[in-house]
């Protein structure tokens, strides 16, 4: 476990641990989506229990489109900017790193309030139902067809978004290209039916995500951690999978950086899942032996096994998520020897908002 506890550099930052907090939606921003002083104790909380590096929740990009849930932080306007900047510097002042996950909600969207109508790379709605615990909202609405327009609109927002988490302070970014959100669509056969140079070919469905990812490094400039998190399953179809396999994935991988993406940060259930059409390698495994770019690996990361997943993919950071919720001091309580719980589903009923977790906590202590 030493390792996995000694200092690392990852690109241009050294972070104090290999121990990352996964992003995680709370909803628990006030309605216009400036973040508030419940959440910067509760990103504070992780970075006091230990985590090197915390990434934040899903952070919408504009004031049209992007926002996919009632509560979600958003970084657009002066406001947010400087309700992050307080909690970017309470992370800091308690010796961790923090970055940004920004992201654009496309068709997977239950709650925004700039409008009544999601955007999609095609008129093709999720799969299941919309998360529960996320919102009220019980069946999901059939997207419109991205133009254009649309479609500049959105590579805007992310990269005014990147210039405006630069200048809150965030450590880097990370861009949302996975579980069934906008960019992640647009690289799905599923959500993606367009004609048109943004679907067919996987050159042609990875084009938005290679053109924002450029369009952020533009934005930020060179010197300053810029990455994507990338998976195939979506929030309600885990078991989604490129028709391109393995081979489509490594593609993905290097288009990204080639695009000027410092690293991508694989999920998809669980870090070591053989989730491909053939083959028996994971999304981890495949990204780890591009060249040039670093590794975020998340999934199924815990006590029992973060020693294994330390040791196949050296130098990697490892990102943990639900034994994250349920233990917010998850890293210094591995590094005690101190007993690890597991996460009771009912700290995130009925809404998975960081009162309703406070709340189970204050109960299950009584």
């Amino acid at each position: 476990m030493s390792d996995a506890m000694q200092p690392v550099s990852f690109h241009s930052i050294e972070v104090p641990n290999r121990f990352a907090l996964a992003p995680m939606t709370r909803t628990s921003a006030e309605a216009d989506g400036t973040p508030n002083t419940l959440m910067a104790d509760h990103y504070e909380g992780y970075a006091k229990g230990g985590f090197g590096l915390v990434i934040t929740e899903g952070t919408y990009t504009d004031d049209k489109a992007s926002q996919g849930y009632a509560n979600q932080p958003g970084i657009i306007n002066d406001s947010q900017v400087e309700a992050w900047t307080t909690i970017v510097n309470r992370v800091h002042a308690a010796g961790s790193k923090m970055f940004v996950q920004l992201m654009h909600a496309g068709a997977q969207f239950q709650a925004n309030r700039y409008t009544d109508q999601p955007l999609g790379p095609s008129e093709v709605t999720p799969k299941g139902a919309p998360l529960g615990f996320y919102g009220d909202q019980t069946v999901w609405q059939t997207p419109s067809v991205m133009t254009d327009s649309d479609i500049r609109s959105a590579i805007d927002g992310f990269a005014q978004s990147a210039v405006n988490a630069k200048a809150a302070g965030f450590d880097g970014i990370e861009i949302h290209g996975a579980n069934g959100y906008l960019l992640n669509q647009f690289l799905s056969t599923y959500f993606n039916t367009r004609e048109d140079n943004y679907g067919g070919s996987l050159e042609n469905r990875l084009r938005l995500t290679v053109e924002v990812v450029q369009a952020v490094r533009n934005a930020v400039g060179e010197n300053y951690p810029v990455g994507i998190r990338l998976s195939q399953g979506t929030v309600t179809d885990p078991d989604y999978q490129l028709p391109e396999g393995a081979a489509g994935f490594r593609e993905i991988v290097e288009a990204v950086r080639d695009a000027g993406a410092d690293f991508v940060h694989t999920t998809d259930g669980d870090v070591n899942r053989q989730h491909f059409i053939s083959g028996d390698q994971s999304l981890a495994r495949v990204a780890a032996d591009v060249q040039g770019i670093e590794l975020i690996v998340n999934g199924g990361i815990e006590e029992t096994n973060v020693q294994d997943v330390a040791n196949q993919f050296p130098g990697a950071l490892l990102a943990v998520g639900k034994k994250a919720l349920a233990n917010p001091d998850f890293v210094q309580r591995l590094k005690d020897g101190k007993e690890i719980a597991d996460l009771d589903f009912g700290m995130l009923q009925p809404k998975a908002t960081i009162t309703n977790e406070l709340a189970w906590r204050k109960q299950n202590a009584a």
